[in-house]
């Protein structure tokens, strides 16, 4: 747990390592983690907005190796195919694989908390959720369990997944590198956490709940 904690409040370092000692093998990583995060429901823990600020820092003071263009298109990719398989899955599996479950893996309380985003904000909450930790994970689930129509869906795909990925990479590449942000990066990426938990913390804490799902 001390190791997660480390990794994950000191990503700049350990990215920057990892590019030292692979080089562009850092790209084939930043793919596996964010299409486990958006596409496995058991691994919401996985960074994903930090991951994401973290590289764009590393695209700008590493550009002559990292391509922030070559960055956003691999980490969009991965957004997008990791929402289409955690959709399509659970239009086929989703009921049976909550029965077999049990709340071992997927919490009940995250599980309704995402029915009620994605009941407030219907085909939306696609794209709000890409900013949204816990969230992020579960509403391409939601979606695939209450049988979305799949082209609405990967519409809806495609645009959070390209706003997400050039926002929060473009974000760390034009701020990563100031010197403040690079002394204090623990403080930045707990600050990023927490301003992407309020939807989650508006939807647990916003009283009542619409009767008909509006998606």
């Amino acid at each position: 747990m001390q190791s997660f904690l480390d990794v994950f409040l000191h990503l700049d370092r350990h990215l920057e390592a990892f590019l030292s000692a692979h080089g562009l093998w850092v790209l084939a990583l930043l793919f596996v983690v964010i299409f486990c995060e958006t596409g496995l429901i058991v691994t919401p823990f996985l960074p994903g907005d930090s991951l994401l600020f973290a590289v764009g820092s590393l695209a700008n003071t590493h550009s002559q190796v990292l391509s922030v263009w070559m960055t956003m298109l691999l980490v969009f990719l991965a957004a997008t195919l990791g929402d289409a398989f955690n959709f399509t899955t659970s239009r086929r599996l989703g009921d049976r694989f909550l029965a077999w479950d049990k709340g071992r893996w997927v919490k009940p309380k995250h599980l309704e908390r995402t029915h009620d985003f994605y009941e407030r904000h219907g085909g939306r909450a696609v794209i709000l959720a890409r900013f949204a930790p816990i969230l992020r994970t579960y509403v391409p689930f939601v979606a695939g369990v209450a049988h979305m129509a799949p082209r609405k869906f990967l519409s809806f795909n495609i645009v959070g997944a390209a706003l997400w990925t050039t926002t929060i990479i473009g974000l760390g590449y034009a701020f990563g590198s100031v010197p403040v942000v690079k002394q204090h990066f623990e403080l930045v990426v707990l600050g990023i956490v927490v301003i992407s938990l309020v939807p989650v913390a508006w939807t647990a804490l916003r009283p009542g709940r619409p009767k008909q799902a509006s998606a």
